[in-house]
């Protein structure tokens, strides 16, 4: 018989409850990015820096948005909300690939460094792709990955584009 701890180290997120986030988690989906984004070498500075506050009005913008935007977690009794994947869609023109030209993202993956590899990303991923599947029509999703990340990613089917992937950072000039 399998018991849930088994199939957690398999690496299965069946036994980790996840649920939707709600307006009342903006600022824990504020604090997993910050996390996110340090981990990845960012300076994010304190809890008073600006982009808190842009990053807060984004999710509570788009959380109303249930066809387009979408927020999974788990929440610890101990520690609160510990780990988080955020969903949006985008349109795009339509091809004979995706004749909807709906694009999905996947982003915001993040765990509370206190509770990590314990299968909550995971789950909140499976939630977030059960999202796209069932709830919109996108049939093209992707995301950035860290090294950390990839391997989690690949088990769900991501894979490199077909296509390069190019990016260019543009600045305003000041006025």
């Amino acid at each position: 018989m399998t018991t849930s701890a088994d199939r957690l180290a398999a690496g299965s997120a069946d036994c980790v409850p996840v649920r939707r986030a709600t307006l009342a988690d903006v600022g824990a989906l504020v604090r997993l990015r910050a996390l996110m984004l340090a981990d990845m070498g960012m300076d994010v500075g304190d809890d008073r820096a600006p982009w808190r506050a842009d990053a807060a009005r984004w999710f509570t913008d788009r959380m109303p948005r249930t066809d387009e935007f979408a927020a999974f977690l788990v929440e610890d009794p101990e520690l609160g909300v510990v780990a988080c994947a955020v969903g949006t869609c985008d349109a795009h023109a339509p091809s004979p690939a995706n004749p909807s030209g709906l694009h999905g993202h996947v982003s915001n993956v993040s765990t509370d460094p206190r509770r990590r590899r314990l299968g909550h990303a995971r789950a909140c991923v499976d939630a977030l792709l059960r999202w796209f599947r069932q709830e919109t029509c996108a049939t093209v999703v992707s995301l950035n990955a860290t090294a950390d990340g990839a391997g989690l990613y690949a088990s769900f089917g991501f894979a490199p584009p077909r296509h390069a992937s190019l990016q260019l950072r543009t600045v305003r000039p000041p006025t």
